[in-house]
């Protein structure tokens, strides 16, 4: 009875965990979605340079994003010991090292023009998507420092308040790109520029309401987490980037396999591309719950770690894996069950490819059952892994299983077996697989038994 007592401990706690984060999430998510909508309506050109800048912003936050997904294992591991200084240290770091990235990508931004260029994209678009770019190159500060604030404020299992801002920043965002990119309310029509300056002062706002509820919230005021900001802390910075950098590699590997992918399905033909985007959009809608439990994983399993719990590092483990796996198992059986359902809710009624998205999207979310399993599996490894602060090799590991695996399994079942787009998504199920087997081996054969690094001890700061 202890032992069933306990895990549905853990399945509660890491319910209200990530049920906020998913949500957050899948918020996130639609925030993007509405950029897409808002510029589609207003000109295909400024669509195609909202696309191509927000494409490339993705890339380059993913890649700067991996110091605040660092902070959140840390800050667990600190709370759970009792360590607040140790939290606040390497929050604030974080906060310094985001950044220092920042600046550093702002000249890519500013003279993203010439880049898209020499990438074949015509005047209009490249000049279009300059002008995004330029602006929205100052987001990336305020973006990157949100999420170390999110990261900070989950790993103190206060995930619900990620989920409202979450909400209020999707509705602010549509607010600001209605007005600015359309001209709305007396000022004047912006389009592209107007969906740029939209997400900056969304970001912005975002950033203000983080800021005032981790410094002023009665339960976290204790942390005082700007105290001395501008003072550099070295061994913590050095402990930040040491965990931070290989898991924006890490991200980058992954984010690159699936730009792989459509460039890859965009030389077998432009109706396989439109397929290839609808099964994606649906694969990442199921994605996002898998990070949320993934997200609650690495806090249980740092706090675990903090507290000298293995048995319950071990325990939480166990549960959220089931618990992804389990949904990953619904995914399955409705996207094996309503296809067609699914995939023509992308679809516009009428279009003369239509029949044909159809056909091609079936075949693909057949294929999109295997790949559930082992998304959900890699993610969930990546999220246990980095609750022992173990980033490293799951970056190897990664890069190995997706570029050096994946994308040649996927182009060689698509062009050299004649399997086409099917065969170029059973590649991406391979690297996943891969990539899933080696990280789940690695926790459960080593840092799951409670081998991980001790975590770092409390100086002053």
């Amino acid at each position: 009875m202890a032992n069933a007592m306990t895990r549905s401990g853990h399945v509660r706690a890491i319910l209200v965990l990530g049920l906020p984060l998913i949500g957050s999430n899948l918020a996130q998510m639609a925030l993007h979605v509405t950029d897409t909508v808002m510029m589609g309506r207003y000109s295909v050109a400024g669509l195609a340079a909202v696309v191509l800048g927000a494409s490339s912003f993705f890339i380059l936050f993913i890649l700067g994003s991996g110091f605040a997904v660092g902070v959140m294992p840390m800050v667990a591991s600190a709370a759970a010991s009792g360590d607040e200084t140790e939290g606040r240290r390497v929050t604030r770091m974080g906060m310094w090292l985001s950044l220092i990235y920042s600046a550093l990508v702002l000249p890519v931004f500013w003279f993203s023009g010439p880049i898209f260029r020499a990438l074949g994209q015509n005047d209009q678009v490249a000049s279009l998507a300059e002008g995004f770019m330029r602006i929205a190159g100052f987001g990336m500060a305020p973006a990157l420092l949100v999420m170390v604030l999110k990261s900070f404020v989950a790993a103190l299992e206060r995930t619900q308040v990620v989920l409202w801002v979450t909400i209020g920043a999707l509705f602010v965002n549509a607010g600001l790109d209605w007005v600015l990119i359309f001209g709305h309310l007396g000022l004047p029509e912006m389009g592209a520029r107007g969906s740029a300056w939209a997400t900056l002062g969304t970001q912005t706002l975002t950033l203000i309401v983080v800021a005032l509820y981790a410094a002023r919230h009665g339960a976290l005021r204790r942390f005082e987490l700007f105290r001395r900001f501008w003072r550099p802390d070295w061994p913590a910075l050095a402990r930040v980037f040491r965990i931070g950098w290989p898991i924006g590699m890490t991200s980058l590997a992954e984010g690159g396999l699936f730009q792989a992918s459509a460039l890859m399905m965009g030389w077998i033909g432009t109706m396989q591309l439109a397929a290839h985007g609808i099964a994606l959009e649906l694969a990442s809608l199921t994605f996002m719950v898998h990070m949320g439990l993934s997200q609650a994983a690495t806090i249980r399993v740092g706090r675990a770690r903090g507290a000298g719990d293995p048995v319950g590092l071990r325990q939480g483990a166990i549960v959220a894996t089931a618990m992804s796996l389990g949904f990953a198992l619904l995914a399955v059986a409705l996207f094996l069950t309503f296809p067609r359902a699914l995939i023509a809710l992308w679809i516009r009624p009428g279009d003369p490819l239509a029949a044909q998205i159809l056909d091609f999207g079936t075949r693909l979310l057949a294929v999109a059952a295997l790949f559930q399993l082992a998304d959900a599996s890699q993610v969930m490894a990546l999220g246990l892994l980095r609750g022992v602060e173990d980033t490293r090799a799951p970056m190897i590991m990664a890069a190995i299983s997706y570029w050096l695996i994946g994308i040649p399994s996927s182009y060689l079942l698509a062009f050299r077996l004649n399997l086409g787009g099917v065969g170029l998504w059973l590649g991406l199920v391979v690297g996943l697989l891969c990539a899933a087997t080696l990280m789940m081996l690695r926790f459960w054969r080593g840092r799951g038994q409670g081998h991980g690094a001790t975590p770092g001890a409390g100086v002053t700061g």
